[in-house]
């Protein structure tokens, strides 16, 4: 983990940020049941930061040639954001939900309570795929609400103007970047953007200074200049923290570049997240856990799917399981 400006303060284990900093961190291969043949790449989150404003996960698969086959599995107290970038993937919820998630579109789950689905690429054979996918965390005010699905194929974009007169074109996914807002239902300040930059270019950004933010590249190369830093190269799936107390940040490419902006309002709470559980305790995702898998009727059943033909919840770990807190 390489540090840039890193000033905190720590209050009673956890950790808060008490201005900006810039922390570049590394992202990590990780098995995922049911796609173990697909190369998965891991951001968020992080042993030290487990949440980006309400973010508390995002993977990559690809790119690659791959079969995905991903049968029934549950979550709760979460939404699901898919972004793909190249490829199809035929998603089915327990709500009725059929729909082929395809690059431009957003697909958002909330699970609320509790919900399943399941993803298949199309057709028998390996295609090409390439896709982020996230998670938020939902406030306590929402999370034992019913489930949701939205499906949304234009989404607004925000033109940033380069240092030479070009410009640069943020897709506003979720929530608001600038003076542009997703049609997304999202339930706390937030923000998820994929901004691609000109060959040779300089962009500012803008951002909420009382948000917290951070940025992936997706393609190309990319520097961000933090602080007083000449530009801290961000490469493959690192994730480059950006902490608070910012308006705006300036990034750059030679090449030109396509990257991902998170952020939003310091989540409130500490959170339990054990395979596909967002939760508060280890007696909450332990419940959710035997629920899945006596078939309990909080998750649904998906179409299309054998009742047996669901993925089994791995084994809890013989520890307890304890909430993640920051601790940079």
């Amino acid at each position: 983990m390489t540090r840039y400006d890193a000033d905190v303060e720590t209050d009673g284990g956890a950790t808060t940020c008490d201005g900006p900093r810039a922390l570049l961190l590394p992202a990590r291969e990780v098995p995922l049941g049911g796609i173990r043949a697909m190369d998965v790449r891991r951001s968020l989150p992080q042993r030290e930061l487990p949440t980006v404003g309400a973010w508390c996960f995002l993977d990559r698969f690809g790119p690659q040639a791959a079969v995905m086959r991903v049968d029934p599995h549950p979550h709760i107290g979460l939404q699901t954001v898919t972004w793909p970038l190249v490829g199809e993937i035929r998603h089915r919820d327990s709500l009725g939900n059929d729909v082929v998630v395809r690059r431009g579109s957003l697909n958002i789950m909330t699970a609320g309570a509790g919900i399943s689905h399941s993803e298949y690429s199309m057709g028998d054979d390996a295609i090409a795929l390439d896709a982020l996918q996230l998670w938020v965390a939902l406030p306590e005010e929402r999370r034992h609400g019913a489930p949701d699905f939205e499906r949304h194929d234009d989404l607004p974009q925000l033109s940033l103007p380069t240092l030479d007169g070009d410009c640069a074109v943020a897709t506003v996914v979720v929530g608001e970047l600038g003076s542009v807002t997703s049609p997304a239902t999202m339930h706390t300040p937030i923000v998820g953007a994929e901004i691609a930059l000109p060959a040779r270019s300089r962009v500012r950004v803008p951002l909420r200074s009382d948000w917290e933010h951070a940025i992936v590249r997706v393609e190309g190369d990319l520097r961000v200049v933090a602080d007083e830093n000449d530009g801290i190269a961000v490469q493959g799936q690192d994730l480059l923290y950006l902490g608070v107390q910012r308006d705006e940040i300036e990034v750059a490419s030679d090449e030109g570049a396509l990257v991902f902006l998170l952020g939003g309002e310091p989540f409130p709470d500490d959170i339990v997240m054990w395979w596909n559980f967002v939760g508060r305790s280890h007696e909450e995702v332990v419940e959710a856990r035997e629920e899945w898998e006596r078939g309990d009727p909080r998750y649904g059943a998906v179409a299309g799917h054998p009742t047996d033909q669901r993925v089994a919840s791995p084994p809890l770990p013989s520890v307890r399981l304890t909430t993640r807190r920051r601790r940079l």
